[in-house]
C-alpha cells in the first residue's frame, strides 16, 4: 500500500493541481472567505491606537493578523466536503476501487493547491517584511520551526476534517458538525483574537486542546514570541496530536467503510 502510494503520488499531485486550476474561481471564493483576519486587524488596530494590549501595539497587531492570514492560507483543507458529497452520492465506491487509500488521494488533491496558495502567500510575506520589518523574526531557527509548524498544522487540520468526514457514514451530512467545530476553532485557535487576550483559565484549558496548535503556534514562531523550549514543546505536541488523530481517523474510516459496504455503498 505504501509503495503504491509513493509511486502514484506525483501523478496525484499533477491531477490535483489541474483540478485546482480548473476550479480557480471556487478557489478564489475560498480565499475571499478567509479574510476575517483583515476585519479583525482593522478593529484591533483601532483599539491598540490608544495603547498596548497585553504587549501588542499597532505594529504587533498588524504582524499578527498578516501571519494569521498566511497560516490559514497554507493550512486550509476541504476533505470533509469531498467525503460528505461522495458518501451521500454513492461515488465513494469508485474511489474504493483505486489501488491507494482514499486518504492519500484526498491529501494529494488538497496539497496540490499549494502552488496557487503560494501565489498569495509570497506577496503577503513581502508585505509583512515591508510593513512590519521588526514583526517577523529574523532568527532562521524560528523561521524553520514556523515552516515545520505550518506543515504539522496542515496535517492536523486535514486529519481532524477526515475524522469529521467519516461521520457522513452514519449521518446524512457531516458538515453541520464541522460548522460547530469551525466556530470553536475560530475562537480558540487564535484566528480571531490573540490567545494572550483570553482569561488565564481559558488559556490553561486551551493548552490541552488542539486548536492553538493550528494557528497560534505557527504565528507565534513566525513573530518570535516563543523561546526555544516552548517552540520544541509545541512541535512535539503537534506531532503527538497528529499521531492520535491519525489513528482515530483510520479507526473511524474502517468502521464507516464496513457500514457503507454493508448497506450497498
Amino acid at each position: 500500500m505504501l509503495r503504491r502510494a509513493i509511486t502514484a503520488w506525483p501523478t496525484l499531485l499533477r491531477v490535483g493541481f489541474a483540478e485546482a486550476v480548473a476550479y480557480r474561481a471556487e478557489f478564489l471564493v475560498w480565499i475571499l472567505s478567509t479574510t476575517m483576519p483583515f476585519v479583525m486587524l482593522a478593529l484591533m488596530s483601532s483599539v491598540a491606537s490608544e495603547g498596548k494590549i497585553e504587549g501588542f501595539d499597532q505594529k504587533d497587531i498588524t504582524a499578527y493578523y498578516l501571519a494569521t492570514f498566511l497560516t490559514r492560507t497554507l493550512t486550509g483543507a476541504w476533505v470533509v466536503w469531498e467525503m460528505t458529497q461522495e458518501i451521500r452520492q454513492g461515488t465513494m465506491a469508485l474511489r474504493l476501487l483505486r489501488p491507494i487509500h482514499p486518504f492519500v488521494s484526498y491529501a494529494s488533491s488538497n496539497l496540490a493547491a499549494l502552488p496557487l496558495r503560494g501565489m498569495l502567500a509570497v506577496p503577503l510575506l513581502v508585505v509583512m517584511l515591508v510593513v512590519t520589518p521588526q514583526g517577523l523574526t529574523h532568527d532562521i531557527r524560528f523561521l524553520a520551526a514556523a515552516v515545520l509548524a505550518i506543515a504539522f498544522a496542515w496535517a492536523l487540520n486535514f486529519l481532524i476534517m477526515a475524522c469529521i468526514g467519516c461521520v457522513a457514514f452514519y449521518a446524512e451530512s457531516a458538515t453541520s458538525l464541522f460548522e460547530v467545530w469551525l466556530g470553536v476553532w475560530m475562537i480558540l485557535s487564535g484566528y480571531l483574537l490573540p490567545l494572550a487576550l483570553f482569561p488565564a483559565p481559558v488559556r490553561a484549558v486551551n493548552e490541552y486542546l488542539p486548536f492553538r496548535l493550528m494557528v497560534d503556534l505557527p504565528v507565534s514562531l513566525m513573530l518570535g514570541r516563543l523561546d526555544g523550549q516552548a517552540a520544541l514543546t509545541g512541535l512535539a505536541t503537534q506531532a503527538v496530536w497528529i499521531a492520535g488523530v491519525g489513528t482515530l481517523a483510520m479507526v473511524l474510516w474502517r468502521s464507516g467503510i464496513r457500514r457503507y459496504q454493508a448497506f450497498g455503498g
